[in-house]
């Protein structure tokens, strides 16, 4: 089982080679997957050996583990710095909407890691204790406003976080994972930051129509 504590690479020094090769790694994983990546690869992306690769990082299915954990890690890590408990429950739930809905946006490739996971029917993910625990903060924040706005009368009684994380989710979600298949079938030729307004704007309205009275 990998350990994301002590094993993900400092981010804060681009020139790691630790951080290049994991970089690497997940931009192949979102583009080939697991069995479509190969070591060779991701040392010759990060600029150096396979030898190296497997010094840091042993098995590509270790790396694979480390990088599906970091995803996870940094999704729940940007929602944590919103600081939404300082807002009023509606605002609080409005600005998650469009914070998740723009992350998704502009991390395709983590998203895409999460479908590959899921086309390996959550394989790896069964190994990581961690990923339960990480993840656990996604429905701790939801609770949290839902209860403040409950409170105020501002949301129905029973509205539940997981449920309502689900869509908000599913929403972003289908925006990154669908995009080029929805886009050539319905939307061929729109402008592409005028739809994601769009959408982005649509996925606060579902979520409010969802929650609130």
């Amino acid at each position: 089982m990998a350990n994301p504590g002590s094993e993900f690479p400092d981010h804060n020094d681009d020139s790691s080679l630790k951080d290049k090769i994991f970089q690497s790694a997940i931009a192949l994983f979102a583009e080939y997957g697991l069995n479509g990546a190969r070591m060779e690869q991701i040392a010759e992306k990060a600029g150096t050996t396979k030898r190296m690769v497997v010094y840091h990082y042993k098995t590509k299915e270790n790396l694979y583990l480390l990088a599906l954990e970091y995803v996870y890690t940094q999704i729940r890590a940007s929602e944590k710095q919103l600081s939404l408990a300082v807002l009023p429950p509606v605002e609080a739930l409005v600005h998650l909407v469009e914070a998740t809905f723009d992350y998704h946006a502009d991390h395709p490739d983590y998203i895409r890691i999460i479908c590959m996971e899921n086309m390996q029917r959550g394989r790896f993910m069964q190994q990581s204790n961690y990923l339960r625990q990480v993840n656990r903060s996604a429905l701790d924040l939801l609770e949290a406003i839902l209860c403040r706005g409950k409170e105020k009368q501002l949301f129905n009684q029973t509205v539940d976080a997981r449920d309502l994380h689900r869509l908000i989710s599913s929403f972003s979600f289908h925006y990154v994972a669908n995009s080029y298949t929805f886009t050539l079938l319905f939307e061929d030729g729109a402008d592409e930051q005028a739809q994601r307004q769009h959408y982005r704007k649509m996925a606060v309205q579902v979520a409010l129509r969802y929650t609130c009275p």
